[in-house]
């Protein structure tokens, strides 16, 4: 009894741990229930949600309100354009500095460090709405997909097999251990930020803990809830344009909130292309940033989508003849 009361006191204090050390006990995972619910892990992901509530007491100001949406924006085409389409999918180049820089930003959403989440998005993609794809509502149901995944300890581990590539730079794998640093960071930022405002621009109308409520912590929970739609929405509703060998589609709704990500179809049509609008009517602000990084010699080579590929495998191509 007492060795089981002490290897489960082990267990949860490098659960704790690992809320600042992503690599803590992970060795210990893999021998336990792995899609187990971490209820360790939930709870900061509760707490994030829980501190949107603040603004019950704080209130809002345009500055605040600003900084949320700018926030937002900004994690957005890190997210989006860092990533998914460099990281995960290699469809343009950059400088190591500016790689660095990108995965930085990106990690302050709070979405666990590059190297985890390239490795995580290439495994779907390589069984995309299979029984081994780890987010598939087709197989597991819209919650599983939406966020019950990233809270059990199966899928808490870095795919570093399926990231080798990113496994050579030290500060990516820095990074992606102590991915807490950079959203604490963002949040002690917002805190001084806020607070200087309100000692010397009074008439902003803010304070710190306004300004953390709104650029953090409502900013990086909605950040959260519109990228996963992509896992769970973009695999059940919308259109589908192309015959993939799973459920993706395109929402022109999720695209819009996603900045481009939402044409789920398309991009599982063609994985390495930059753009994923693949017409001109379809919103793709991620690829809109990255051609105008392009043009400021940020991030150069991307990948073009072949005219041929996106009138190839439609599905009203394959559909039977009327008779």
């Amino acid at each position: 009894m007492g060795v089981r009361l002490s290897l489960y006191n082990q267990h949860l204090l490098m659960s704790f741990l690992r809320w600042f050390d992503d690599e803590a006990g992970i060795e210990q995972l893999s021998s336990r229930d792995p899609e187990r619910m971490d209820w360790c892990r939930v709870i900061p992901f509760l707490l994030l949600h829980l501190s949107c509530f603040l603004v019950i007491w704080v209130g809002w100001s345009p500055v605040a309100v600003g900084a949320a949406v700018g926030l937002y924006g900004v994690r957005m085409v890190a997210i989006t354009g860092v990533y998914h389409r460099y990281l995960s999918h290699r469809t343009y180049k950059m400088s190591r500095f500016w790689q660095l820089v990108g995965a930085v930003i990106a990690t302050t959403s709070a979405q666990h460090g590059p190297i985890w989440w390239a490795g995580h998005h290439r495994h779907h993609h390589r069984f995309a709405d299979q029984p081994e794809d780890i987010h598939s509502p087709v197989q597991k149901g819209f919650l599983w997909s939406h966020v019950l995944w990233i809270l059990t300890p199966k899928y808490f581990a870095t795919n570093k097999a399926m990231a080798k590539d990113w496994m050579k730079y030290p500060e990516l794998v820095w990074l992606n251990r102590y991915s807490i640093i950079p959203p604490l960071g963002l949040l002690a930022t917002l805190l001084v930020v806020g607070e200087a405002l309100r000692l010397f621009v009074p008439a902003a109308g803010t304070s710190g803990v306004q300004m953390a409520a709104w650029g953090f912590c409502i900013s990086t929970v909605v950040l959260f809830h519109a990228t996963a739609t992509i896992n769970s929405l973009d695999h059940l509703v919308g259109r589908r344009r192309y015959n993939t060998p799973d459920q993706s589609r395109n929402n022109w709704v999720l695209a819009l909130i996603t900045f481009g990500e939402g044409w789920h179809n398309n991009h599982h049509h063609y994985p390495i292309s930059s753009r994923q609008g693949f017409y001109w009517w379809e919103i793709d602000v991620t690829f809109y940033v990255l051609v105008l990084l392009s043009w400021l010699g940020i991030v150069h080579d991307l990948t073009p989508l072949p005219p041929k590929k996106r009138d190839s495998n439609r599905i009203a191509d394959l559909a039977p003849a009327p008779t």
